[in-house]
């Protein structure tokens, strides 16, 4: 992996590749976008090279190297439980039995911090409540973010539980049709999942022909990949998506939006940035001292729109009673520490106040990058019945 730190940073001298510069937060090594990437000053040669397309010549080779080296080395993860979500595929009698075994693999394998709830698939006395902001921040001249809620609750005959849907995505910088791929990315997979899941799910909850939510979670994202790829050619997204039922939550994820699980005092980062600063911490060539100053640490190297195959990072969890889910963009994370946006959030009264608050926040820090946030709570105990 030496030749890794070869390709990033090791020489930082001012070449024509200086004049060549990122216009955003977010690049991808693959497809017809042109990178800034620190390499390694070319041999000499008799002729004299044209500068700028040198420049990005090398630059997109050296990416393209980068994200296929790195892709190659990584080991191979284990096999993910095939988690069946009960929700859309069995009937009243016996839908807590199912959810329980169904979510309990993937409950066993949750990461330490906040503890693993029971799922709980019963209608609730308090809706799910959520809150909704997306900023252009202090510097960029247009937003390039989308994002999508939308919640449901009823008391009715029927037992049924509440469920939401929450998209939140960040268009790749240095394209021109950045908030273009952003907002078909989000539409499309908001009516994918309105269509195949909650339309169907509002006719008969305990209809079990269709996809499970998470199959039509993954689904709908690689609809989403396949219209941003032939409506924005060469644009590209990141996309978090959080599908709600009762207590249950569905992620899918790529890129480096993230989403957070927050209860009592504590924050949890439930998703993995798709960067190649990332990539480089997990295989120890990086620690995370020098990841925070590197030169190239917005660079992704998984998003929509960017490959005709695309791989979803996915994830089931259920959520404490009176827990909160907050998924937001880079612009966000990167200028406000998680135990300031888990205390922010705590303080305030409801969610759309804590994301307003967090939004002011970012701007008050810079404001170097679009903002975007979510943030929904699930009712506590005495909600439920």
């Amino acid at each position: 992996m030496e030749f890794l730190r070869r390709l990033f940073g090791k020489s930082s001298q001012g070449t024509a590749r200086d004049a060549v510069s990122r216009r955003a937060s977010h690049v991808t090594p693959s497809r017809t976008q042109r990178v800034n990437m620190p390499i390694r000053e070319p041999e000499p040669t008799a002729r004299e090279p044209e500068p700028e397309i040198e420049a990005l010549a090398a630059a997109e080779t050296a990416a393209e190297a980068v994200a296929e080296a790195l892709e190659a080395h990584r080991d191979d993860p284990a096999p993910e439980p095939e988690a069946r979500p009960p929700a859309a595929e069995i009937t009243a009698t016996n839908r807590q039995s199912a959810a329980n075994e169904n979510v309990a693999a993937v409950l066993e394998a949750e990461p330490t911090g906040i503890p693993a709830a029971a799922p709980v698939l019963t209608r609730q006395r308090q809706a799910l409540t959520y809150g909704i902001a997306s900023d252009i921040g202090i510097v960029r001249d247009n937003n390039e973010d989308a994002c999508f809620g939308m919640q449901w609750h009823s008391i009715t005959v029927d037992d049924r539980p509440d469920f939401g849907l929450f998209i939140v995505a960040d268009g790749m910088g240095g394209h021109l049709d950045g908030e273009r791929a952003s907002g078909v990315a989000v539409q499309m997979l908001a009516s994918e999942m309105i269509g195949k899941i909650y339309a169907p799910m509002l006719k008969d909850f305990n209809a079990g022909s269709g996809p499970t939510i998470l199959e039509a979670l993954v689904n709908a994202s690689e609809v989403a990949n396949r219209a941003v790829i032939k409506r924005v050619p060469g644009g590209g997204t990141t996309l978090s998506a959080v599908a709600i039922v009762g207590n249950l939550a569905y992620l899918v994820h790529v890129g480096d939006s993230r989403a957070y699980l927050l209860y009592e005092d504590k924050i949890e980062q439930l998703t993995t940035d798709h960067t190649l600063v990332q990539r480089l911490i997990e295989m120890n060539e990086l620690t995370l001292e020098e990841a925070e100053h590197y030169p190239q640490k917005n660079v992704l190297y998984r998003a929509i729109g960017q490959n005709e195959k695309l791989k979803m990072e996915r994830l089931i969890r259920a959520l404490p009673a009176g827990s909160s889910v907050l998924i937001c963009t880079d612009g966000l994370w990167d200028l406000v520490e998680d135990v300031t946006i888990r205390n922010v959030a705590a303080s305030s009264s409801t969610p759309q106040e804590a994301c307003d608050s967090l939004v002011r926040l970012a701007n008050a820090r810079g404001g170097t990058d679009n903002i975007t946030v979510i943030l929904f709570k699930v009712p506590g105990d005495e909600a439920i019945y």
